[in-house]
């Protein structure tokens, strides 16, 4: 534990140290679970964004893009269930006097016994080595067996408790476990209570004539209110898409663990349009299709996994993550729901406009059935930068920090270093740098001697370094390094911009999928 916790303070430090992400507002002490994104940090976020939006939007003939306002009608979300519905359970411990998300308290307890079945597991894989069945031993041993039942059980119970509103019964489970402060390690608990998680604001000239409204907790709802707009006037037949990426808020109980869980957050989502009865062939297709997406970018298919949903949201019929392993283990990073025709019906009732659409081929009305994903971009920038960050002991003892960015999300593509400030080399420099900057963002560095250069750009996650020496003005040739594995190559300036366009290119990437 304690190394994970090492692994996630090196992630922050080295955010901040190396120009990706600021605490917000840090001269006045920054403002809780509020971060700003730097000049590396806004490259690579808006670089998972258009990766995100070329595999979702472009590559697909039947989704189309979307970008709703912030601020919608107050009773869109009376119609969506979040004046009502929206909230965490809360507890407090009386002794340190913080406060915590009840299920989340339970659903780490859970992990715990997660980890530790894994732990036995791997121990039997070491000693078994690759006769080791793993299917069996999961299935056959004892201890195994009883971590995994004690974990469904506990689970099972708290989404039965929060399914019926049994407050009390989630603070007898959290008594029963035994579960103490992780802060102090007091049992000392408050009763649990909900907290409605939406942001209040004001629209109007004067507090008397004002409006009350919400900063939007999720973009989903935009997709809905302008379906029968988009289906319209785009001539779209089900089955279609609606894709948007966007700002939501949430008033978070307890904001933590950096990025992972903030109040102002950007979210990533497809809203999909199909046939009632059709849902759940299309929920099974986006399952396989989002997590190839995920696995294209190389992060290591050990990273992922899926869990589907104990207790399910009131708008759905089938809900699955897809959890990845951050150093703080494993958390939701996107959403696959199934969420019938909830939003689109209560849109139509609260409204009173129809939202339906005429099927030709069926020859019939029908409000469609949505089938969501929905990947929190904050979340997919920490999974991206915190198992990209690597220390590393080289052949001859030294060690470097390196970001192993997947090279098609790195901010910068490459770093054009002159050998020495003098002697023209800097002009040349600056001239590679004026015929590659039309397709990539390239940067210019020239502070240090050549081998520290290497190493801060080792640590942005540059996967080029391109240095400009004397033997460059006799014969046009650079010399290339790679980031990953060092390799030092000389070629002529002319085949730069192919041997980057061969790395970063986001076809070569996608095409994984």
């Amino acid at each position: 534990m304690a190394k994970q916790e090492d692994i996630f303070k090196n992630v922050v430090s080295h955010a901040k140290e190396y120009g990706f992400i600021f605490p917000s507002s840090e001269v006045y002490d920054g403002l809780s679970a509020v971060y700003d994104y730097a000049q590396n940090g806004v490259e690579l976020k808006k670089n998972i964004r258009e990766y995100w939006w070329k595999a979702m939007v472009q590559m697909n003939e039947n989704i189309v893009g979307l970008d709703a306002a912030i601020l919608m009608h107050p009773t869109t979300w009376k119609a969506s269930g979040h004046v009502d519905a929206f909230n965490d359970p809360l507890i407090d411990n009386k002794d340190s006097k913080r406060r915590y998300r009840a299920d989340v308290l339970i659903e780490d307890y859970a992990e715990k016994l997660n980890q530790k079945a894994q732990k036995e597991i791997d121990k039997a894989k070491a000693r078994f080595g690759e006769a080791f069945n793993e299917q069996e031993f999961v299935t056959t041993n004892a201890r195994v067996m009883e971590y995994k039942s004690k974990q469904r059980a506990i689970l099972e119970r708290m989404a039965r408790s929060l399914e019926n509103e049994d407050l009390a019964d989630v603070k007898l489970l959290i008594e029963e476990l035994e579960i103490a402060c992780p802060e102090s390690g007091s049992k000392n608990w408050t009763e649990v209570r909900q907290f409605n998680l939406m942001f209040g604001t004001k629209l109007g000239a004067s507090a008397d004539s004002a409006m009350d409204l919400y900063l939007r907790p999720e973009t989903a709802q935009g997709i809905f209110v302008n379906f029968l707009n988009v289906q319209k006037s785009g001539r779209m037949k089900v089955p279609f898409g609606i894709a948007q990426t966007g700002k939501a808020f949430r008033n978070e109980i307890v904001a933590r663990q950096f990025i992972f869980r903030m109040r102002e957050f950007e979210q990533m989502e497809m809203q999909f349009f199909v046939r009632p009865g059709e849902e759940i062939k299309w929920y099974e297709h986006w399952k396989e299709t989002r997590l190839k997406w995920h696995l294209s970018l190389g992060l290591g298919e050990n990273k992922y996994r899926f869990h589907d949903h104990e207790k399910l949201a009131h708008y759905a019929n089938a809900a699955a993550d897809i959890e990845f392993d951050f150093p703080f283990g494993f958390k939701e990073l996107e959403g696959i729901h199934s969420r019938t025709d909830f939003d689109l019906k209560a849109h139509e009732q609260y409204s009173g406009r129809k939202l339906q659409y005429f099927d030709p081929e069926l020859n019939e009305n029908y409000v469609p059935y949505v089938v969501e994903t929905s990947v929190g971009l904050d979340r997919m920038f920490l999974a991206v930068f915190a198992t990209s960050l690597q220390d590393e002991v080289l052949e001859d003892g030294s060690s470097r920090t390196v970001l192993k960015l997947p090279a098609v999300l790195a901010p910068t593509k490459a770093a054009i270093l002159p050998l020495v400030k003098k002697d023209g080399l800097p002009e040349i420099a600056h001239k590679i740098i004026a015929d590659l900057k039309w397709d990539f963002n390239v940067s210019y560095d020239e502070k240090d001697a050549v081998g520290r250069r290497y190493r801060r750009q080792d640590a942005l996650g540059t996967p080029f370094c391109i240095t400009v020496d004397h033997q460059t003005m006799e014969d046009q040739t650079v010399t290339i390094r790679h980031r990953d594995t060092m390799k030092q190559d000389r070629v002529n300036i002319t085949e730069l911009k192919n041997i980057i366009e061969s790395e970063v290119a986001m076809k070569n990437w996608l095409m994984k999928m």
